[in-house]
């Protein structure tokens, strides 16, 4: 059994670490960088060390600081959350040298999915479908020029490392592939550390479907089911749902063989503790494989409400050597749960970001409404990190009342001070096409598109 934990993170996932340590009787240490020192997370832990200034190459990024905090306090494990170091292979080898548990994938399991490119050729091996594309990283653009006329415009070039929609575009012609190309290298290289790209052929209209998955040291992999991702802006998600319409309206029979082939795929990686295996659906119900997210999700909350699974909690018992309790036949969905994440964005303002300080802060609450957030009022959300000021989670017996408590709940959210995606939010779920569950990821943009078309003739 673990005392004690450190939480290499913060914001609302430190917060939700923490309170699964806390149930589990294990104390805890909030590492934090100088202006998060009135972060919710540094105050619920036991004990809080600081570890540098706001960029997070000065803080959340710096193993040395990290171990050094984990050494002080005498911690016999470290939670890495998601983002920042958490699918970083090197940290978790420093953790097993200075013997710290890292609570995640063993760092062999990483190694094996060390990019996008590597798991694709993985996923090859597991007989699971990856979009057409290239081999691996494409080094300059007169190869990217080549492939891209091989497979066939539209294409997307994406980043070998990371997520978050960085180190993406999409080109429809030569001309779009080379500035869309040197751009995905850039950004890559500022927000990963590694400008690598691969080219991939686009699928139109595509659903983003992801399968949660579990797996202990003695190798046994089960899966959770899936969560549908596909409301997204400028390819970040922005609302999720499990289980997915499309799989339960239109393609039911596709819900078993995409559930084994994220197994397969985590079984040929040897994968342990929680882990999410991304696919593409098109519209005729063909399912490619996308990437495996080496961490636990931002969007984990929906998996738990329908599966009635402690994700952060099967984490660190795994991470304990504990061996899974659950069968894959164990493993059931009841209900229907959707996810907000709300975040400090004007979403008619291309969702630029809206840091400053919360004047006034109301939560909702009410039957299967649940709400994790680091944010309180007076609280001020910096300009340095991600603009997530927390989630919103509601559950149903059905989608519909899903959508209709998720609603509601979100009409009694009240932030004030900064600018929110809620009002947005609350579009979407009153909008018709969302109502029936007929959406892909260009969802956002024809909404804003209706949206802004409708504010421009109220103007006029």
């Amino acid at each position: 059994m673990f005392e004690k934990i450190l939480v290499a993170n913060r914001g609302e996932i430190a917060v939700r670490i923490i309170r699964a340590c806390k149930e589990l009787n294990i104390r805890t240490v909030a590492v934090y960088s100088e202006v998060d020192a009135n972060s919710m997370h540094v105050q619920m832990a036991d004990e809080a060390i600081c570890i540098g200034k706001a960029p997070s190459s000065e803080s959340y990024l710096r193993i040395d600081r990290i171990i050094s905090a984990a050494e002080i306090a005498d911690v016999d494990a470290i939670h890495p959350g998601y983002g920042f170091l958490s699918e970083n292979a090197h940290f978790a080898e420093v953790c097993e040298s200075c013997n710290i548990r890292f609570i995640g994938p063993s760092p062999r399991a990483m190694n094996a999915l060390e990019d996008k490119a590597v798991s694709r050729a993985l996923a090859k091996k597991a007989g699971v479908e990856i979009p057409p594309g290239s081999e691996g990283t494409v080094e300059n653009e007169k190869d990217a020029l080549t492939i891209a006329k091989k497979i066939g415009y539209p294409v997307m070039i994406k980043a070998v490392a990371g997520g978050g929609g960085r180190g993406m575009r999409i080109a429809h012609n030569d001309i779009s592939l080379v500035k869309g190309y040197h751009t995905a290298r850039s950004e890559a290289e500022k927000a990963f550390g590694n400008s690598g790209v691969y080219i991939e052929k686009f699928i139109e209209n595509p659903h983003h479907i992801e399968i949660q998955i579990l797996g202990d040291n003695k190798g046994k992999i089960i899966h959770l089911g899936e969560r549908d991702c596909s409301v997204q802006r400028r390819n970040q998600k922005l609302i999720e749902e499990s289980p997915s319409p499309l799989l339960e309206f239109k393609f039911r029979k596709l819900r078993d063989k995409i559930g084994k082939a994220a197994v397969r795929i985590a079984e040929a990686a040897r994968y342990t503790n929680a882990g999410t295996v991304e696919f593409i659906v098109d519209d005729h119900g063909s399912f490619y494989f996308l990437e495996v997210n080496k961490r636990i999700q931002v969007e984990h909350p929906v998996t738990e409400e329908v599966t009635g699974v402690d994700l952060v909690r099967a984490q660190i018992e795994i991470a304990m050597g504990e061996p899974l309790r659950l069968s894959q036949s164990d493993i059931t969905i009841k209900g229907h749960a959707i996810e907000c994440r709300i975040n400090a964005e004007d979403p008619f303002g291309d969702f630029r970001p809206s840091p400053g300080r919360i004047e006034m802060y109301y939560q909702p609450g009410g039957r299967d409404v649940r709400v994790d957030t680091h944010a309180y009022a007076g609280y001020t959300i910096p300009p340095t990190y991600d603009s997530m000021i927390g989630k919103l989670v509601a559950k149903g017996e059905d989608r519909r009342e899903a959508i209709d408590r998720t609603n509601r709940a979100l009409s009694e959210f009240l932030i004030t001070g900064v600018k929110t995606t809620i009002s947005f939010q609350q579009a979407i779920m009153q909008d018709p096409n969302f109502r029936r569950g007929v959406y892909s990821t260009n969802f956002v943009e024809q909404l804003l598109g209706g949206a802004r078309r409708e504010l421009i003739e109220e103007k006029t």
